[in-house]
């Protein structure tokens, strides 16, 4: 089975929400650790989490986590930089207890008039929260649409973040695959050469998770609006020729999209799984290949 999934709620606890992702017909998830509209730190079940993280290896599961949308990397306020760093380290550590590889975070949003220092704020509370955290789940830094400030579209920004931190090896980045889209960065047009980028700049070597929606506007909208997979701007074709790119194939790929009418994404997991089976099908291979 591949690792795909959808993201799952945790109102029944880290173990049910394992539970409801096989359920699904899923090999993969992704789940908030707490509260996804606050840096409030919270007092987790261990045990719980370990049931999860037990579940998960007897069923052979992939799970991430996503960091709360408060998050923001590029802060400056200094309370806000502390609350951020200390919600990251609870964020890491429920992700640990609960066998997840990391905990995705968006790449930050600075709106000051020296966009430096926005990228200077972000290396500085990576390595503020790094170098309290010796677990193994890793910060997943995720690429940005545009949409709320020009920071975090490009292959370039991402690997640089990366590098000039003290403690690269605990950074990985999740792609999705709407903000791809909406930020211009990939285009029908220019397909071969955002990946090439993002092989260039150690980005796919680094892939750790991937978020795979489909965009409700048009590439370069910077419009962050995800679409049921094969129903957006994206499309089926499209969609089905990034499956198949190898880096893919064996990392989580997790649909953020929105759920069916019987309130699941058994549907479009199914779906997934069927263009994730073609892509990487035996005479698919062969015809790349000519």
């Amino acid at each position: 089975m591949p690792f795909t999934g959808a993201h799952v709620s945790i109102s029944g606890g880290y173990h049910d929400a394992a539970k409801s992702a096989l359920a699904q017909g899923g090999g993969a998830f992704q789940y908030f650790p707490k509260n996804p509209r606050s840096l409030t730190i919270k007092t987790y079940d261990a045990m719980d989490a370990q049931r999860c993280a037990e579940f998960c290896i007897k069923h052979d599961l992939r799970s991430i986590a996503h960091a709360p949308y408060p998050t923001n990397l590029a802060a400056s306020d200094p309370d806000q930089v502390e609350r951020t760093i200390t919600s990251l380290l609870n964020d890491l550590a429920i992700a640990e207890s609960c066998g997840s590889l990391g905990v995705v975070v968006h790449f930050g949003i600075y709106k000051g008039p020296d966009t430096l220092q926005g990228y200077k704020n972000i290396i500085q509370c990576l390595d503020k929260t790094l170098e309290q955290w010796n677990g193994r789940a890793k910060l997943l830094i995720e690429n940005q649409a545009g949409d709320h400030a020009l920071m975090g579209m490009t292959f370039e920004e991402l690997s640089q973040i990366r590098g000039l931190s003290r403690y690269p090896e605990k950074i990985a980045f999740c792609l999705d695959t709407c903000h791809l889209f909406a930020s211009g960065v990939w285009s029908m047009a220019s397909e071969q050469d955002w990946l090439q980028k993002a092989r260039d700049t150690g980005v796919m070597r680094h892939l750790a998770a991937v978020h795979f929606n489909d965009s409700a506007f048009p590439s370069g909208s910077r419009r962050d609006r995800h679409a049921v997979i094969g129903e957006g701007h994206i499309g089926e074709q499209a969609l089905m020729r990034f499956l198949a790119i190898p880096e893919v194939r064996d990392v989580p790929i997790i649909l953020e999209t929105p759920r069916s009418e019987d309130g699941t994404h058994c549907e479009q997991i199914k779906c997934l799984n069927e263009w994730m089976h073609a892509a990487h099908s035996p005479s698919k291979q062969t015809d790349r290949k000519r």
